[in-house]
């Protein structure tokens, strides 16, 4: 670490020399970053003079190096100005939450010893208490689980056992999973938890497996006596100041050690963990987390109201300070009460830090404009790198989803038209957007209304749903999955066009390719044209897999016979259907830019945004081709849990017996091991169930229609009279495939049996294909 701390200071030696010298450190050859880099410093300084902060400490770094890297302002004024200097330490606010406490429990998950979607209570019992029992690991982390945002400060309390006490006592405002409520409460019990479990202090846990790894030497709760001169006042409390100690009142009284806050630390330390967070969990050799964790860690969770967030990590929420919507799509980050910020762009290789105290001296300052205001010019002066082959892909792509491109065409087909739009909250633009806002807002376009599939519009909802009104646009919102499945006559006569545009997952029973085809059927008898805008498949378009559809199937879940897994775009299914089951809709497909089909949706720059409440991971919809096919039958496939579609189960399997069955398959590119789990709702809802938990270990080896071939064949191998194979034939859609099962045929056989079909429907799909 010595060697890489030694490079890293001569880098921000030659740096900062180009800062005192030539005025704009910036990406190297680019005139623009030049420009906007020279914009940084008197953005900072205005608001030092404005008196909204004292100073700060702003360090950009890209593709692996620190860009810029400069002190502003004063680190103390009183009783002595004493000048701010690039290696100021600062209490770092709840930006602890996330660089000890979401490391911490994501390294214990990378070895086993806890599962995100495991009740707290399995680790902690007694936090059971009061309504918790139900509360998942993962539910902290999104800020999900209900608990109020603080623990009660108007009692007279102090030290670590005082708040554990509290904790489980706390009862939850909410129902788990029902609403994001930011909340320290939830992070107070992850640092017990991350004790409970290692049997260390939070403090030395995270100083031994996460600071000293990676070399930040300035990084730590309790800060020493001897750091004192170079640390920042957090504020002044009755008349004292406070100096090396954490401001966060809950994490004061604590004893300065929590889960949400008290986390001391450098621009320099924290470069050094965001660079480990870019580069998949690793450092200069030394390997802190598991690329699969940092994934999931970063992976957007979509929660009500339309916020996303990651494990611990913000994307997109009202605490993003701006620096989400600068960087966009696949960013993630997160704030500081006392006014400290980290933003990572993986797209960019980037990461921005802001470090001010805000609260000194007189507790009245505001960040809020610095930050977007930094984060604006950072961004502008930080192309995307382009992927140059499928083998760069490494890296995310920047894909132009139809929205994209039609606000690139200054919505040219939409001019001049009143239109009617078919969507979800999961249809987003490059910007985050919702497509509603976009087109409500898009010159010469006039937004009249709205449809909404199964789920809603807020893509967030189970059963039927009632026609409402949107709450940003007042735009009325039709359902068609209530009391009407096709858009009505009557709706329709007052456009001149339907747009479409909704996020599908690749498998032939999801029903919104069946729900834009009523919609198609209704605007064609209509005489009004459809416009799709299309996105990917998140799956790739590539993988064609499954039984096909009997004919005589088709339904709400099957509109038209393919295979379970078509590996179409919704666009390409548009083309299809509107030839194939003679629709004759006026039908435009927007096609997207830049969009290959060999591409997971990971890879197009993309930020996964849950299409419907079950489905909130890639992960997740790569195994519901497979999972999902027998869902029909007396299992649950996880709803009501963290991990739906991961998991499957019941009261009467014997999970250890199931997943030696599985494994002894040698199925590819997956892994089966046993679980027990207690799902919230849906099948089972407050029953434990006794299963397996499914990981895929190679997505490009692995076939999810073949996996739920196998998994019904073993579930009736094993419980022939409990298990209802009949029920999964909906799902299947080939009576054929399910009398093989019945008949105990080897899964691999009947797999291979499907190819002829397979055959002719890659014959008839190629005509098409857009990509």
């Amino acid at each position: 670490m010595r060697n890489f701390r030694f490079t890293t200071m001569i880098l921000l030696a030659g740096v900062l020399a180009s800062v005192c010298c030539c005025g704009s450190p910036a990406f190297a050859g680019d005139a623009a970053a030049e420009g906007a880099f020279a914009s940084v410093a008197p953005a900072v300084q205005s608001e030092v003079a404005a008196g909204h902060i004292p100073g700060a400490v702003v360090l950009v770094g890209a593709q692996g190096r620190v860009i810029y890297r400069q002190a502003f302002g004063a680190r103390m004024l009183q009783p002595a100005r004493a000048e701010m200097t690039a290696d100021t330490i600062f209490d770092l606010a709840s930006l602890t939450k996330v660089i000890a406490t979401t490391t911490a429990v994501m390294q214990l998950v990378d070895v086993g010893k806890l599962k995100l979607d495991a009740p707290v209570a399995k680790y902690w019992p007694s936090f059971a208490a009061h309504g918790k029992a139900s509360i998942t690991i993962e539910q902290l982390l999104t800020h999900s689980s209900g608990l109020r945002a603080d623990l009660d400060l108007r009692e007279s309390w102090s030290g670590p056992l005082s708040a554990r006490l509290r904790v489980e006592a706390e009862q939850p405002q909410h129902a788990p999973g029902s609403k994001f409520l930011y909340s320290d409460v939830n992070f107070v019990a992850l640092g017990e938890l991350v004790e409970r479990v290692t049997g260390q202090s939070l403090e030395f846990y995270t100083a031994q497996h996460i600071f000293r790894p990676l070399g930040m030497k300035d990084t730590g709760f309790l800060p020493t006596h001897a750091l004192r001169p170079r640390i920042a006042p957090a504020d002044i409390e009755n008349g004292s100041l406070r100096w090396g100690e954490v401001q966060d009142p809950t994490a004061h009284r604590m004893g300065g050690v929590a889960g949400h806050a008290g986390l001391f630390s450098t621009a320099d330390d924290l470069a050094l963990f965001a660079q480990m967070l870019l580069n998949g969990g690793t450092l200069n050799g030394t390997r802190v987390l598991s690329a699969k964790a940092v994934e999931r860690m970063t992976a957007s969770h979509y929660l009500p109201g339309n916020v996303l967030r990651g494990l611990g990590w913000d994307i997109s929420s009202p605490y993003g300070g701006g620096e989400d919507t600068a960087f966009g799509n696949g960013s993630y980050g997160h704030t500081g009460y006392s006014g400290t910020s980290l933003w990572i762009d993986p797209k960019r290789g980037l990461y921005l830090i802001i470090l001010t105290s805000r609260l000194y001296p007189d507790g009245k300052g505001d960040v809020k404009a610095l930050r977007r205001n930094i984060a604006q010019l950072v961004a502008a002066a930080s192309p995307v790198p382009i992927v140059a082959s499928t083998a760069a892909a490494t890296k995310p792509a920047e894909v132009m989803t139809g929205i994209d491109v039609l606000e690139h065409e200054n919505f040219a087909p939409l001019q001049g038209k009143r239109i009617a739009l078919l969507t979800n909250q999961a249809a987003r633009d490059a910007a985050a957007r919702r497509t509603i806002d976009v087109l409500a807002k898009a010159p010469g376009v006039h937004l009249m209304a709205l449809f909404s599939p199964e789920h809603g519009l807020g893509a967030d909802r189970e059963g039927r749903i009632q026609s409402s009104t949107e709450a940003v646009t007042g735009l009325p919102v039709y359902s068609l999955y209530g009391k009407d499945s096709h858009p009505t006559s009557a709706t329709l006569s007052q456009f001149d066009g339907l747009v479409i545009d909704l996020q599908d997952v690749g498998a032939r029973f999801y029903t919104y390719a069946t729900t834009m085809a009523y919609a198609m059927e209704a605007s064609a008898r209509a005489g009004i044209p459809v416009f799709v805008l299309d996105r990917p498949d998140p799956i790739t378009a590539n993988a064609v897999a499954g039984p096909m559809l009997d004919m005589q199937r088709r339904s709400f879940t099957g509109y038209f016979s393919t295979p379970v897994q078509h590996g179409m775009t919704l666009g390409e299914l548009a083309k299809m259907f509107n030839a194939e089951a003679s629709i004759g809709a006026k039908l435009s497909v927007i096609a997207m830019h830049a969009y290959r089909r060999s591409m997971w949706f990971d890879q197009t720059g993309l930020s996964w945004v849950a299409p419907s409440p079950n489905l909130r991971s890639l992960e997740e919809v790569t195994l519901y081709p497979g999972v999902a096919l027998v869902e029909g039958a007396n299992v649950s496939v996880g709803r009501g849990t963290s991990s739906p579609f991961e998991l499957l189960g019941a009261p009467w399997i014997d999970g250890k017996a199931l997943a030696r069955a599985l494994s002894e398959r040698h199925l590819s590119g997956v892994r089966v091991e046993s679980i027990d789990f207690t799902p919230a709702d849906d099948r089972y809802a407050g029953v434990l169930c006794h299963g397996v938990r499914f990981s895929v270990t190679d997505r490009n080896a692995f076939r999810a229609p073949e996996l739920g071939v196998e998994l019904a064949a073993a579930l009736f191998r094993l419980y022939p009279t409990q298990f209802r194979l009949r029920d999964t034939l909906g799902m299947i859609g080939s009576s054929q495939t399910l009398e093989a099962i019945a008949q105990g045929k080897d899964p691999r056989k009947i797999a291979s049996g499907w190819q002829d079909e397979l055959e002719g429907f890659k014959r008839l799909r190629a005509k098409y294909l857009l990509y």
